[in-house]
């Protein structure tokens, strides 16, 4: 194998540095209240890396790669998780960093598990799931998305009794921004609402 040699500025434009990452709630000021971001999701999710044609939250990431993955560190504080939620094209991925996470699924979040420091869960699509902070530290996970299909979308779901919320507090321009980077208020229902 031939090697190659590429220059400092060019290895550059592939380091992600943590003091550098912009929380993805962060990125979207222009159009969605930071707040709404934690509503739905972790207190802080900073995107990573995701394919140079993707489209959804973490299309601002640093790091631009070949189809196939998207990463980002999830870092949420006690008591902190995300609202039940289902990717319907993506199987979602998560190594935990540090901490202690109560991984819930279904429906209704009825199953759970935990996990600690260095356990590994890979949840397929159209699972409803959340993770919440169990410890009394700001605990933190790799989330690995791994999008199906040529075109790396990953479309995620929130029940729908999340949708009336949001509109109330925020208005119906913030639900329309949030459908326009990939989330939707269908979970559990066969529409494409």
């Amino acid at each position: 194998m031939k090697t190659i040699d590429i220059s400092p500025e060019e290895m550059n434009k592939r380091v992600a540095r943590y003091a550098d990452l912009v929380p993805y709630g962060n990125q979207h000021t222009g159009t969605i209240n930071p707040e709404v971001f934690e509503h739905l999701t972790a207190r802080r999710v900073l995107s990573i890396m995701a394919p140079h044609n993707y489209t959804g939250r973490s299309a601002q990431a640093p790091i631009k790669s070949l189809p196939g993955a998207v990463i980002s560190i999830a870092e949420t504080p006690p008591g902190n998780a995300p609202a039940l939620h289902a990717h319907d094209t993506a199987i979602e991925n998560f190594f935990v960093i540090n901490g202690r996470y109560k991984i819930s699924w279904g429906d209704e979040g009825q199953h759970s598990l935990e996990l600690g420091p260095m356990d590994f869960i890979s949840i397929p699509p159209r699972v409803n799931r959340t993770f919440l902070n169990i410890t009394d530290e700001t605990a933190r996970l790799l989330a690995i998305i791994q999008p199906l299909g040529e075109d790396q979308e990953d479309r995620v779901a929130f029940a729908t009794s999340v949708a009336p919320k949001i509109s109330d507090q925020y208005g119906e321009e913030t639900l329309a921004a949030l459908r326009e980077i990939g989330f939707h208020f269908d979970a559990g229902q066969d529409s494409e609402a």
